[in-house]
This record gives C-alpha cells, structure tokens and sequence, in this order.
C-alpha cells in the first residue's frame, strides 16, 4: 500500500486533483474533513476553540463559524498557532488510525491511500506518507482564483496567502510536482499519467 501526501497552496486546485485520484482507485482521506469532525459541537477542540476564541466564532447552531475563526486566525499569528495547537495533533491521530484501518486488511488493503491535506507539511504529516505530492500554482493566479472561489478582496486574498508556507518551501519537500497553472484537462491529464506509473 503506498501513501500519497497531496498539498498545495490555497485554491491551487488540489481538491480537483484528490477527486481525480479517487475515481482513478484510489482510497482518501480527507484531513479536511476530519478536521471539520474534529470540531463538531460538543467534542474536546471545540471545547478548547470556544475557551480560547470565544462565543463570537460560533455560528447560531453552535458550530464553529469558520469564516468567523477564519478572519481572526489570518489576521494574527499567534491566534493561527493556538488555533493549530489544538487542531493538528487530533488531525494527525485521526489520519494515524485511518491508515491503521487500512493496513489492518493486509491483501485486501487498497493499493494507494492518498491523505489530502493542505497542511500536510506544517502539521508534520508528512512523516506519515510515502511521497509528497504538490499541486503548483503562480501566485497571481492562486489570488484570482481565490477571490472568486471565496469572495474576498484582494487584501483578504493576500493575508490568506501569506498565512501559509511559501510554494518555493513546498517544493523542497516535493516528491513530485503538479503543474495547476493551465487548464483542468491538461492538469487532469498529468494526474492519470502519474496514476498509472504508480500503479
């Protein structure tokens, strides 16, 4: 079974790639996702977020407002390092057990298990994976498409980058390379080759 770590940037088009990998056979898991779990009302971290960020980043349901949390943590390094300081070490347990699952079935295990995660190597999932997998985007391009996707100005836009871990540092850890700066076909297409030298 060979682990694939899939990142990149904000709005580089990653979750495109990840859907492609699944309908190509193989098996995801979302760090996203699991995340979003993670804070569900009632559970430890969203205990610990409402302590450290107050009643204002819940929406009316009592879930996490994450445009709300999202505006506080962009804005302030030390709210981003709080808000990964409960998050993260639950991420990377939860993407622990779910590759346990998997190899718990030996033969029948599937032959790649992509963790998707645009945190991958700042929340030190990378010693997880068998490969690092980035999705490369100019940066003048990942700001359009962020600002339509998201609907922010271009400032907002900007924070929102220059929150994350530079391309340029990705890359360092790359094991392959996706070029996202074209058309979707062209990228799709470079996606399957790699699929098919995997397996």
């Amino acid at each position: 079974m060979l682990v694939v770590g899939l990142t990149g940037g904000i709005a580089s088009g990653k979750s495109m790639i990840s859907r492609c990998l699944k309908e190509l056979g193989a098996e995801i898991i979302d760090a996203d996702k699991l995340a979003r779990d993670l804070v569900a009302p009632g559970t430890p971290a969203w205990q610990e977020i409402r302590e450290c960020f107050g009643d204002e980043v819940l929406d009316q349901q009592g879930r996490i407002d994450r445009q709300k949390l999202g505006k506080m943590v962009f804005g302030s390094e030390a709210a981003r390092k709080m808000l990964n300081s409960i998050v993260h070490p639950r991420v990377i347990r939860s993407v622990e057990d779910a590759l346990n699952e998997y190899r718990k079935k030996g033969k029948d295990a599937p032959p790649v298990v992509v963790v998707d995660a645009p945190l991958l190597i700042e929340a030190g999932l990378t010693e997880l994976v068998d490969e690092v997998w980035v999705v490369a985007v100019p940066e003048e391009i990942q700001l359009e498409r962020l600002m339509k996707r998201d609907k922010l100005t271009r400032g907002e836009a900007e924070k929102r980058l220059r929150s994350q871990m530079p391309l340029a540092e990705k890359l360092r850890y790359a094991d392959r390379v996706i070029d996202n700066s074209g058309e979707a076909d062209k990228t799709l297409e470079r996606v399957r080759a790699l699929w098919q030298e995997l397996v």
